[in-house]
């Protein structure tokens, strides 16, 4: 059996201020997808890469992965939002793939190390592990503009990717999702449908360039790790 890795990667950059898809903004010289693609290669564990790429630039996105080591990439077009692309993405698999990790190009920086874990984990036996790292801020519930509550965050996490899956149910969890109930969380289908959810540590390089200063803070990252 073999394990896959799925990239929804047809969003727009608008908030990051881009023309362009978020996922080929560029970092330091290359897109973002072509960051987190190196280093999701790097763990070693993906037999098989999927990229869901905007409509109309799958040839653009195969021609800016053409450089990097990686095993059987399938590149799909995407949907009108994250959760379409997903399940297209997850429908170019092949048959005998048995665990898939669902990754945001967005999170460039998500470390090799992260991968493998998610992927072990899953192989454990758990049908689907979210990496996590504690809540640092006072979360507070809002209605309008007055604070209505103020959360116990001793309980929550912040949920990174990549997010790993036994195969069979993220297939049926995409399956017995509804338009009109979109998802921007795999994991949270599969609660839906009563499978536990299994949580391991995130990195804090696994951060989501959303905004501009995410950019700027990615960029003085790669930096400062270079030789």
């Amino acid at each position: 059996m073999r394990s896959a890795l799925v990239v929804p990667a047809a969003g727009r950059g608008d908030r990051l201020g881009a023309s362009r898809p978020k996922a080929l903004v560029p970092l330091a010289g290359e897109p973002l997808l072509v960051h987190a693609l190196r280093r999701a290669a790097a763990s070693g564990v993906l037999d098989v890469v999927v990229v869901v790429a905007p409509a109309g630039a799958c040839e653009e996105v195969r021609d800016v992965l053409a450089g990097l080591p990686l095993p059987d990439l399938r590149v799909v077009p995407g949907g009108a939002e994250r959760q379409d692309s997903v399940r297209l993405g997850v429908a170019a698999l092949p048959d005998d793939v048995d665990v898939v990790l669902v990754h945001d190009a967005a999170r460039c920086l998500a470390p090799p190390a992260l991968f493998e874990l998610v992927v072990r984990t899953v192989r454990a036996g758990h049908p689907a592990v979210v990496p996590v790292l504690p809540v640092s801020d006072t979360v507070k519930r809002v209605a309008g503009d007055v604070v209505v509550e103020t959360v116990d965050r001793s309980e929550l996490v912040a949920v990174q990717t990549p997010q790993g899956f036994a195969c069979a149910p993220l297939r049926a969890a995409h399956a017995a999702a509804g338009a009109a109930t979109p998802a921007t969380d795999d994991a949270g289908m599969l609660e839906a449908l009563g499978h536990p959810v299994r949580t391991v540590p995130g990195d804090d390089r696994a951060f989501k360039v959303t905004r501009p200063l995410d950019l700027l803070l990615a960029g003085a990252l790669l930096a400062a790790a270079a030789p």
